[in-house]
């Protein structure tokens, strides 16, 4: 039997916070995919979650949104789709607006336990967001909310090297693309994503 098999139990953390702050980032494939995962936990247990989606359009007919809302998730996408479709750039960015004014609305309020801020990295990359406003909202939450914020370049940000202006209690997981099938068919014609069908 290799040494390295565990034998003991880990030892516990000394303190288990109130609530937590989850930043999934990076450019591998799944930061969205681990939030829901973490959303539909939190729904067996009896919480109330609510997803808002910053990028994706409320034209995209997706199964994790049907399932999510079969579940008692209340569920936003409030987007306007990927920037470099868009025909008319300030509407996308008031969409975003929009949706950050729901999502602060539903963090403050307290009705929920988790929720999910879906790709909300790309609109403060851009610009149309006020990281220092999203910072400060996640930061002065009520006690008993989790946060989990998605997409890309989290990194560069605020959410890695200042931490303690975000929230003591958060984690930051990089999801890295070691290998994506997307790039190792770029001859192909397709490549499928089974939750991205519209």
């Amino acid at each position: 039997m290799p040494s390295s098999v565990p034998t003991q139990s880990p030892r516990k953390g000394h303190q288990r916070a109130g609530s937590l702050v989850l930043v999934n980032t990076g450019d591998g494939k799944g930061k969205t995919t681990s939030a829901l995962g973490t959303a539909l936990r939190s729904v067996s247990i009896g919480w109330r979650v609510c997803v808002i989606q910053f990028m994706k359009s409320g034209r995209w007919k997706v199964g994790e949104e049907k399932v999510g809302r079969e579940l008692g998730m209340e569920w936003w996408a409030l987007g306007d789709g990927f920037t470099w479709e868009s025909k008319d750039i300030p509407e996308t960015q008031a969409k975003a607006l929009a949706a950050w004014t729901a999502a602060r609305d539903k963090i403050t309020c307290g009705d929920y336990q988790l929720v999910v801020l879906d790709e909300i990295t790309y609109p403060i990359t851009y610009g149309w967001l006020d990281e220092a406003n999203v910072l400060e909202v996640i930061r002065e939450r009520p006690p008993h909310v989790n946060v989990i914020l998605t997409g890309r370049n989290a990194s560069s940000g605020h959410w890695i090297r200042r931490g303690q202006e975000c929230d003591r209690r958060r984690t930051v997981s990089a999801v890295v693309p070691p290998r994506h099938q997307g790039r190792a068919l770029q001859g192909a014609e397709h490549v499928v994503e089974l939750n991205r069908h519209r």
